[in-house]
């Protein structure tokens, strides 16, 4: 018999899902009550630094995606 573990089930992915969601949601909605000193004018811009930082996440696996294509050696490099 296949061992299951708790990330098998569907509806504790799901959970899971709702939970971050609703964390990312209360994050944002505690950021509109801090007043920030900022010094370029769009650090001031509601929620900029989730924004910017899941954006920045977005183009780095992107990224890691290409130099992936560049860097990668066969298979079978380390055989011959």
């Amino acid at each position: 018999m296949k061992k299951r573990y708790w990330l098998d089930e569907r509806r504790n992915v799901m959970r899971l899902i709702w939970f971050f969601a609703a964390l990312c949601v209360g994050v944002l909605v505690i950021d509109a009550g801090f007043h920030r000193h900022e010094e370029y004018f769009w650090e001031g811009w509601f929620g900029f630094y989730g924004f910017f930082g899941f954006i920045a996440c977005v183009v780095l696996v992107l990224a890691a995606k290409e130099l992936r294509r560049l860097v990668m050696r066969r298979e079978d490099h380390y055989d011959e």
